[in-house]
């Protein structure tokens, strides 16, 4: 039985080595090529490895590379620090006759976070390891609409994300970047339990029914906790470009908190303010509406 871990080693390795190109490394591209990148006997020269070697290591084989070999790999695939970290997490994983346990239990968010959430002025939720909306405040059910509206299975940023349903977030121009931030979200989440059921479930689905999900999931970017800005559609207020950050919250791995700011006296800042207000006078109209 293939290692669950090698076989997530084997498909980074095969998505990086197909980014590179033969002038791009000093190697002439000769003849006609089968395939978009690098060879295996390429991509094994430059990193001094056999290629039945390395070619074991794309198939997911029985292969424990050592560190020197990791070192070897990085340096011929041009890796930055981030993509370097993942390819050691995984063969380090992969090296264990048996994978540690992970948890795998119910996540909770802590009371405090709770209360923390509810005094901030400004959108937060917090988002579990697989990108599931496990709590947020009034400001972001302002800007992102109701959760409530759907079933909790589905509260998921990357399940919204790809909802053919939600045409306005596809117009914004930075749709695909802000996917590929949640996607590799999903990708460094996996590298820590390539079986979990729910990460299985999610892009099993998204697999399934999105092209567009299936091009860039087998990009196989990574992300850690993110950092970027997103430009948010909305009716009442137009377009909000906002700054947003994750916190990681306690736990191995654990939820992190998004939260998403305006600069200070800015046209965005005044527009948030607005829809918050807006928001807020529209809860106070349905909670009279609904003691009368």
């Amino acid at each position: 039985m293939t290692n669950p871990y090698a076989r997530e080693l084997g498909d980074f390795l095969r998505a990086r080595r197909s980014r590179l190109r033969p002038h791009a490394v000093g190697l002439e591209p000769g003849g006609r090529r089968k395939v978009t990148g690098l060879r295996r006997e390429e991509l094994a020269l430059l990193a001094g490895l056999s290629t039945d070697y390395y070619q074991r290591m794309e198939q997911g084989r029985e292969v424990r590379p050592s560190d020197d070999v990791l070192d070897a790999l990085a340096g011929a695939l041009g890796l930055d620090d981030g993509e370097r970290r993942h390819l050691f997490a995984l063969a380090r994983a992969a090296r264990r006759p048996i994978p540690t346990r992970v948890d795998r239990g119910p996540e909770r968010v802590p009371d405090s976070t709770r209360r923390l959430l509810r005094v901030m002025d400004t959108p937060a939720v917090v988002l579990g390891r697989h990108l599931d909306l496990l709590d947020w405040n009034p400001m972001a059910q302002a800007l992102l609409g109701d959760p409530d509206a759907y079933p909790r299975h589905r509260l998921n940023m990357l399940l919204l994300m790809f909802d053919d349903t939600l045409t306005g977030e596809r117009s914004c121009p930075d749709w695909e970047r802000q996917a590929l931030d949640y996607i590799g979200m999903m990708r460094a989440a996996v590298a820590t339990d390539p079986t979990h059921p729910r990460a299985t479930a999610i892009v099993g689905e998204l697999s399934i029914r999105s092209a567009e999900f299936r091009r860039l999931w087998a990009r196989h970017d990574v992300r850690a906790s993110v950092s970027g800005t997103k430009t948010f559609r909305v009716p009442e207020a137009g377009d909000i470009v906002l700054d947003w950050d994750t916190y990681p919250l306690p736990g191995n791995p654990g939820p992190v908190m998004l939260v998403l700011t305006a600069e200070p006296g800015s046209a965005d800042a005044d527009r948030l303010q607005l829809l918050g207000s807006l928001h807020a006078t529209r809860s106070v109209l349905i909670d009279k509406h609904s003691s009368q």
